[in-house]
C-alpha cells in the first residue's frame, strides 16, 4: 500500500459511557482531520463463574451491548453517523479485543471510566489495559464541556 492509498484507522472502544461517545467525537474528528476512517467497536462477552449472578439471560448481553453500540453513535452524532464512521459489535472481552484491533490502526482511542472523587483520577481497567498494551498510540478521553468546546459541540 502507498502512503497515498493508506487509509487512517481509528478504533474507538464504545460502551455508551458519556466518555465512549466523547471519544467517538473526537476520534471523528481526528479521523476528518487525516481524511480517515472511524472504527467504532462494542463488545460482549458471558461473565466469568467469578461474576455476580445474572438476572437477564445471555441473549441480553449481545442486545445490551447493540443497544450501547447504537445508543453510543446517535448520542455523538445525531441521527445520521458520518460517512468516515463504520461500527462492529464483537462477541469477546473488551479488553483483548480492543488491543487486538490496535495492530493495524493509528490510534487507539477509549473513554476514560474511573470513579469520581480521589479515585476518579484514576482509569478504568480496558483503558489501562490499552494503554499498557495496544500497538499503537492510545488517546484516552474524558467527556466534559471543555472538550466538546475544542470540537466545536454544543455542551
Amino acid at each position: 500500500m502507498t502512503p497515498e492509498s493508506a487509509s487512517v484507522r481509528i478504533v474507538v472502544g464504545v460502551d455508551g459511557s458519556a466518555n465512549s461517545v466523547q471519544a467517538l467525537r473526537v476520534a471523528e474528528s481526528i479521523a476528518t482531520a487525516l481524511k480517515g476512517r472511524v472504527e467504532a467497536i462494542a463488545c460482549w462477552d458471558y461473565p466469568s463463574i467469578w461474576a455476580e449472578p445474572l438476572a437477564l439471560g445471555p441473549e441480553d448481553l449481545e442486545a445490551d451491548a447493540k443497544k450501547a453500540l447504537s445508543e453510543g453513535l446517535a448520542a455523538a452524532f445525531g441521527a445520521t453517523t458520518p460517512a468516515n464512521v463504520d461500527s462492529k459489535l464483537l462477541h469477546a472481552p473488551a479488553r483483548p479485543s480492543l488491543i487486538e484491533a490496535s495492530k493495524d490502526a493509528a490510534m487507539l482511542v477509549v473513554g476514560r471510566r474511573g470513579r469520581g472523587g480521589f479515585a476518579g483520577l484514576l482509569v478504568g481497567s480496558v483503558s489501562s489495559a490499552c494503554i499498557s498494551h495496544a500497538l499503537c498510540p492510545v488517546l484516552v478521553v474524558h467527556a466534559d464541556e471543555y472538550s466538546d468546546e475544542l470540537l466545536g459541540h454544543a455542551s
